[in-house]
């Protein structure tokens, strides 16, 4: 399958215009654009505009509220609840951060989880937001049951992704970002959409088996067994019990049931560094600790060693200077009227 390259800007504006096409105001529909863009300018084309088309059908249904009315409960100096009213998840998690931001400017720690939300895109977006000011960020979110738990046949979690976002003086910063499934499922709907094969180990068929057909797959398999499967019940405990939220197999589908609300559940972090050391000295030493990284020499196959989130900023890099690269279905879909 072939695919069409876009002026990151041109793309941001499709997806706003097909958001508020159906109601979504232009600052909400801004928000998700450049959430979804961001993930697609690095690489990560299983979080980017793809996802449009599934928006817009739930805000046309109902599952998603169009004019959501946010608002943030103070809980102590470091912590807060925020409640989405069912809006774009992608909006409710960029708010929060910021929320627990400030708090981390003032306090030296903002923790914040968020209830009444629903899918909100890459996590990488919002624990970049912390790491621009300087702040150490974390992110999770819980998702539907997908994922099997290790020694099971049939799913219990969601991809469950956890994120961390570390700022440096000079050097870009660290950027975690990952599920607890051994991928994320919207990579499973990338390679339907681009007609290509998959890993057997990336997930399991109807019985349980793993398939190389990413159209066969009804479950995802943790990353690294027991340890993926341990991780992403911890983010579910984090992000969906520590925020009153439904766990696991009660949480509502996000394919299908487009009229409900889904009611997600996650959790944000922001740290002050000076709270606990010295902040120049700590931006310092990752600088530091990013430069010892690169010169360790690389194995064979490998060019050069890097840190996390980097292979996806070399890439951003690119696609702001050429365009970013989107499949011609999804393309047509957003160009269409």
């Amino acid at each position: 399958m072939s695919n069409t390259i876009v002026k990151h800007d041109e793309l941001k504006g499709l997806v706003v215009d097909k958001l508020t096409n159906v109601g979504l105001s232009e600052n909400h529909a801004k928000v998700v654009a450049d959430v979804l863009v961001h993930a697609d300018a690095r690489g990560v084309s299983s979080h980017g505009v793809l996802r449009t088309e599934h928006y817009v059908k739930r805000l046309n249904e109902g599952g998603l509220n169009l004019n959501p009315n946010f608002s943030v409960e103070s809980t102590g100096p470091c912590s807060a609840i925020f409640d989405g009213d069912d809006g774009m998840g992608h909006v409710v998690m960029k708010e929060a951060m910021e929320y627990a931001i400030s708090l981390a400017e003032t306090n030296g720690i903002g923790m914040v989880t968020c209830v009444n939300s629903s899918h909100c895109g890459a996590l990488s977006y919002f624990v970049e937001q912390a790491a621009n000011k300087g702040l150490i960020g974390i992110a999770m979110t819980h998702t539907d049951n997908i994922v099997v738990p290790f020694g099971g046949s049939e799913p219990f979690l969601g991809t469950n992704p956890v994120a961390y976002g570390f700022p440096a003086k000079e050097s870009k910063p660290i950027i975690l970002d990952m599920a607890t499934s051994n991928v994320a499922l919207g990579k499973i709907l990338h390679a339907r959409e681009s007609g290509t094969s998959i890993p057997a180990d990336w997930g399991v068929d109807k019985e349980g088996v793993g398939t190389s057909d990413p159209h066969k797959v009804e479950a995802l398999s943790p990353f690294a067994g027991p340890k993926g499967y341990g991780m992403g019940l911890v983010v579910e405990i984090f992000s969906g019990l520590l925020a009153g939220a439904a766990f696991g197999p009660h949480i509502t589908k996000m394919y299908g049931d487009y009229n409900k609300p889904r009611k997600l559940g996650h959790y944000v972090c922001a740290i002050n560094p000076s709270a606990f050391t010295d902040k120049d000295m700590f931006l310092e030493q990752m600088d530091q600790m990013i430069k010892e990284i690169h010169r360790v020499k690389p194995a064979s196959g490998f060019n050069k060693v890097m840190v996390p989130g980097e292979p996806e900023q070399l890439k951003e890099e690119i696609s702001l200077k050429s365009g970013v690269s989107v499949t011609d279905t999804v393309y047509q879909y957003l160009v269409s009227n």
